[in-house]
């Protein structure tokens, strides 16, 4: 309940009367797309039914022409082709895409995830020493290889040709390879977002464009993508947005066995959403990776002998169980490390670490630690060799993280990562100077305002606006139904927020002690709307006392086979009248 309510600016609007009568949609629905850049009927259209055809050419990458006639000539001289993928949800749909696409071409393929443990993340020695003696000629990489220079050196002395498929922020040079990466400076590829497995993507497009085959198969696979870029956090704008759209609806409609052994599991219902793919799927893929082997997560995703299919899911459930115990119990430890800090309240950051913590939860951690306390947050552990210490980094709106940990490098070993998520590893001997110099960077950007978490507001929405004249509040209103429209909802797309102001609460109370249950409403409109407001018991303090301005979102409510509509509160504050 402690955050900054920051509202949008309002747009143009005359353009948004403009739009308004071109669409025939009511003012909220015009103000929100021209706040989103647009302003025409076309884009609206795009926006909200895009197609396929929209897609950019693959061949606007830059090195794609060498990646595809490296990869026809490996499927046509018979070699060996290693797919070679990172070991989180993006490194291992990318896998599961790109594998399943030239099994289907050939029997010369195999896959490759590094150990998490062992080897690390990205391109690993061991990994290209296994294609060396394997006889494979050629690793396509997918999420990872951008930065591998000293690894792709290894190949080409061994005689195994790199492909690399990456779109992270590449380093000063490039490795000696083909390159496909939207975020090289050379590149003039129209779109910079995509995730690991859109880059992935973009080759197979190309391979079928260059050899003229049907494209259908590949399509098929577009749940793949719509999972990538669901637990990735890329922003769900422009060829994202497209791909999402088509995939999620692949993924409710076609659900591979896999995915649905998978959901059965975790009794979680269809339609899926992008929240659903954050908060359902992409854990239990993840844990895979973090508990044991990425490489199941693969094979729950290509595989077709549905006992392994079974066998899998049920394990890869029991990870995950054993993955939230671990989460919870590592979080307690760090939280318990920072109140046992003296100066933790004179910092801008927050790093912990702890040479027993599990490496594969980490990351995990280092999120929770940012909803307690906001503020930049790296969680470390101990490697197995005893003299690095391995990390996961998170961040918060206005720092980016990979740009801080490069002002770092002077005394960090390795980094790789995006804005808001970065991995490092460090010797024990430079930690001490790495905290001081990490809380130094990060204090150059913020000051100690933006350690207050935000919400970003799309407008103050009175109640009376969310219903049309004769629509009734135990019905989802055109409103909604049309905002809905808006899904999948990302970064650059977040799900919108609206603050409503001198609002009463009727009939308050608490669920299970801590999630507040109540009817809303307004003096001038005086309907009353259901509201929850989740793991916030103190607020009912404040609805109780009269009158309260409230941030929500618009949500349906289905009970007993009904839909109604519902306002998931994110935060409340006295009325200041």
């Amino acid at each position: 309940m402690n955050t900054k309510w920051l509202i949008k600016d309002a747009p143009n609007l005359d353009k948004v009367e403009a739009l308004k009568k071109e669409m025939n949609v009511s003012e909220v629905v015009a103000y929100m797309l021209v706040q989103r850049g647009i302003t025409d009927f076309d884009a609206a259209r795009s926006f909200f039914r895009g197609t396929l055809d929209e897609l950019h050419d693959p061949f606007l990458m830059k090195d794609m022409d060498k990646a595809v006639d490296r990869l026809n000539n490996a499927l046509e001289e018979g070699q060996k082709i290693m797919v070679y993928g990172d070991y989180d949800v993006d490194g291992t749909t990318a896998v599961s895409l790109v594998y399943g696409c030239l099994s289907q071409l050939t029997d010369l393929v195999a896959y490759y995830i590094p150990d998490r443990y062992e080897e690390g993340y990205g391109l690993s020695e061991k990994g290209i020493r296994v294609a060396h003696e394997q006889g494979f000629s050629l690793i396509i990489t997918l999420d990872c290889g951008i930065k591998a220079n000293d690894k792709v050196e290894l190949a080409n002395t061994l005689g195994v040709d790199v492909v690399i498929c990456d779109h992270h922020t590449p380093g000063e040079h490039l490795p000696e390879a083909i390159v496909l990466d939207p975020k090289r400076k050379d590149c003039s590829y129209p779109y910079k977002d995509l995730s690991g497995c859109g880059v992935g993507f973009k080759l197979l497009q190309a391979l079928i464009q260059k050899n003229q085959w049907d494209e259908t198969p590949l399509l098929a696979d577009l749940d793949l993508l719509a999972i990538s870029i669901a637990a990735d956090i890329v922003p769900v704008t422009g060829e994202n947005r497209i791909l999402a759209q088509y995939g999620l609806k692949q993924l409710n409609e076609n659900t591979r066995y896999g995915i649905d052994t998978m959901l059965n599991l975790a009794k979680k219902e269809k339609p899926l959403s992008f929240t659903d793919i954050v908060f359902t799927i992409a854990p239990r893929i993840n844990a895979a990776g973090r508990i044991d082997d990425a490489k199941k997560a693969v094979r729950l995703l290509t595989s077709k002998d549905e006992q392994e299919v079974r066998t899998i899911a049920q394990t890869i459930h029991d990870y995950n169980e054993e993955r939230r115990a671990l989460d919870k119990n590592i979080t307690e430890e760090a939280l318990a490390a920072i109140e046992a800090d003296s100066n933790f309240e004179q910092k801008c950051t927050t790093v912990v670490y702890d040479a027993d913590w599990h490496k594969g939860v980490i990351g995990i951690v280092a999120s929770r630690l940012i909803e307690k306390h906001y503020r930049p947050t790296i969680v470390l552990t101990q490697s197995e060799d005893g003299e690095t210490w391995t990390g996961s980094a998170r961040s918060i709106a206005g720092v980016n993280m990979y740009d801080i940990l490069e002002q770092c490098s002077e005394v960090i070993e390795k980094f790789g990562g995006h804005y808001f998520a970065a991995g490092l590893t460090l010797k024990g001997e430079h930690l001490p100077r790495f905290i001081e110099l990490f809380d130094e960077e990060v204090r150059k950007i913020i000051g100690s305002e933006s350690l207050i978490p935000e919400q970003i507001i799309e407008k103050e929405l009175p109640f009376g606006h969310l219903f049309n004249l004769g629509e009734s509040i135990y019905e989802v209103p055109r409103l909604m139904r049309v905002l809905k429209q808006f899904e999948p909802h990302g970064p650059e797309n977040m799900k919108p927020l609206f603050v409503a102001r001198n609002v009463y609460a009727h009939g308050a109370k608490l669920l299970k002690d801590e999630h507040l249950k109540m009817k809303v409403y307004q003096p001038d409109f005086q309907k009353h709307i259901d509201a929850i407001y989740f793991k916030c018991p103190e607020a009912l303090d404040i609805v109780t006392q009269g009158a309260f301005d409230m941030v929500f979102t618009l949500e349906e409510n289905q009970f007993r086979g009904r839909t109604t509509p519902q306002l998931m509160v994110k935060d409340i504050r006295p009325h200041q009248g």
